[in-house]
């Protein structure tokens, strides 16, 4: 996507427009963006201890995503090394929750027991 001149926002993948629901999915898209917010969803973390939570993330990937987050204002260092989501992380956070509260429900459906008894075997 060609920047236009005196533009300071990033390109959004997959848009021209660069609307704002298209740049917050692009960024919420990214491989392991929605675990980092997910994980410091309850209490900020150290990269050492938000990189177990997250599978062993690469070092390099979790960096790269913890600065988009921080770009975009929604996650934080604080001053004892941790990071923490701000109140507009808190608040995107928040968005997700609805969306958890089905999953769970479609989890204990008997529809999806089903797939999982299938790969199983």
């Amino acid at each position: 996507m060609a920047k236009q001149a005196g533009s300071t926002t990033r390109g959004v993948r997959g848009s021209r427009t660069g609307r704002p629901i298209m740049a917050l999915l692009d960024l919420l898209g990214r491989r392991w963006t929605l675990r980092i917010l997910w994980e410091l969803r309850d209490a900020p973390l150290t990269s050492r201890s938000l990189r177990t939570a997250c599978d062993e993330v690469s070092p390099t990937v979790l960096q790269a995503r913890l600065d988009d987050l921080r770009e975009a204002g929604f996650v934080e260092l604080g001053e004892g090394g941790g990071y923490g989501l701000t109140p507009l992380g808190r608040d995107l956070c928040e968005t997700f929750m609805p969306l958890h509260r089905f999953a769970e429900r479609w989890k204990g459906s008997s529809r999806l027991r089903g797939r999982d008894e299938l790969r199983s075997r």
